[in-house]
Parts: structure tokens; C-alpha cells; sequence
């Protein structure tokens, strides 16, 4: 009975038998599909010839929030049809960070450069993305040394006020680069908001990880019998 038992627990590697089994884990390709395509326009923007390259700007925008809405609806879905799968869980998680770090990656790159000063259209600064980076490799960390003892490592509020700031600021920060390559007197304006976006969100990013930092290392403290 207990191998019964354990066997009835043991996750399908790719879902249960049938389209619902599956589909969540097609949205999860489909993000990573999403995300390449993402990369790929705006790798071809460039801000000192917005003349030719100005439309990559709204179709990476439609291309990011396409692939985030399936973020929300492969979790959603494989929850409500019970089609959680070993490859959504190593999956999932995979295409989320491959999509907004790479956004902000792209972001800070040199194609989004506005000026001789290094004024960046798109107001990301490689420190931000450094800090980006850092938050969620230390976080990541955390969970699998945490979750590797059993103690319980489950997504908090601020993770998950983390996830929509960034979800949203970075078509934000597309929408207002597109209008300042089309408006040449409030560029100056629309870049410098891009500016304050970026910031916010890289400030919420690092502030997300206290709880988690907290909760974490009490635990283990704990687990190891230390006041």
C-alpha cells in the first residue's frame, strides 16, 4: 500500500494524458518562443537610427506582454486542470527569468544608447540589471538550500508585487522610448521617466528580497537550533 502511496504522488514528467495534461506546458514553450522573438527585435532597434528601426520598439512591446500573459495562464491552468508536471516546475520558472532578465539585459544595451554623453533611451543602467541579476541569483539560491531541507520556500507578496512591477515597467519603458524617438522636442522628458521607471523597479526588485532573506535564514536558524 505505501508503494501504491508513493507512486500515486510521483509527477508526470510532462503532465497527465490528454490536451489539458499538456497545455499548460505549451504555453510554457510558447513563452520561450515569445521571448526569442522578443530578443531578436530588440536586437535590431537601434536609437541613433530610429528611422528604420523605430517599429522593433511597439512589437517587442506586444511580443513581452503576449509572453507574459501565458506566465500567468500555464500557472493558472495547471492548477485548476492538476496538470503540474516536472517540466513546468524546472520550465516555468526558467522562461520567467530568461524573459525579464533578458529584457533588461537588452535593455541596457548599447543599441539603446541616445547619445555621445551615453544618455540611454531606454533609462537602464548596467548597474540596474547588475542588481536585478543579483537579487534573483541570491533568492534562487536561497530557495534550493532551503527547499533542499524541506523547509517551506513559497512565493511571497513582495515576490509577487516584484514580478508585476517588472512585467509592467518594461513595456512602460518601450511604450515611452517608442514616443521619444517620434517626438524630438519631449525626448528629453520621455527619457528621463524611462529613467524613474527603471530605477523604481530596480529599487522594488532589491526590496522584494528582505522577507525572503528573513523568512529564509530564521528558518534555517531554527532547523539548526540557534536563537
Amino acid at each position: 500500500m505505501g508503494a501504491r502511496t508513493e507512486a500515486e504522488t510521483v509527477i508526470p514528467l510532462f503532465g497527465p494524458p490528454g490536451l489539458k495534461g499538456k497545455f499548460p506546458n505549451v504555453l510554457t514553450a510558447a513563452r520561450l518562443v515569445f521571448a526569442t522573438v522578443f530578443f531578436v527585435a530588440l536586437a535590431m532597434f537601434e536609437a541613433i537610427d530610429t528611422g528604420s528601426t523605430r517599429w522593433t520598439l511597439p512589437l517587442a512591446m506586444v511580443l513581452f506582454i503576449v509572453a507574459a500573459i501565458t506566465d500567468f495562464f500555464d500557472g493558472y491552468l495547471a492548477r485548476k486542470w492538476n496538470a503540474v508536471s516536472v517540466f513546468g516546475r524546472v520550465m516555468d520558472p526558467f522562461a520567467d527569468k530568461i524573459l525579464v532578465l533578458g529584457a533588461f539585459v537588452m535593455l541596457a544595451g548599447p543599441n539603446f544608447r541616445f547619445d555621445a554623453d551615453g544618455t540611454m533611451l531606454s533609462g537602464v543602467a548596467p548597474w540596474m540589471v547588475v542588481v536585478i541579476i543579483a537579487r534573483e541569483l541570491l533568492i534562487t539560491s536561497l530557495r534550493g538550500l532551503c527547499e533542499s531541507r524541506g523547509i517551506n520556500f513559497s512565493a511571497t507578496q513582495a515576490g509577487k508585487l516584484k514580478m508585476i512591477a517588472q512585467s509592467v515597467s518594461v513595456p512602460l519603458i518601450l511604450m515611452l522610448a517608442w514616443l521619444a524617438t517620434g517626438r524630438a522636442g519631449e525626448a528629453g522628458s520621455l527619457v528621463s521617466a524611462n529613467f524613474w521607471v527603471a530605477l523604481a523597479t530596480t529599487l522594488l526588485t532589491a526590496l522584494s528580497a528582505v522577507p525572503y532573506l528573513t523568512r529564509g535564514f530564521a528558518a534555517l536558524r531554527q532547523q539548526a537550533g540557534i536563537a
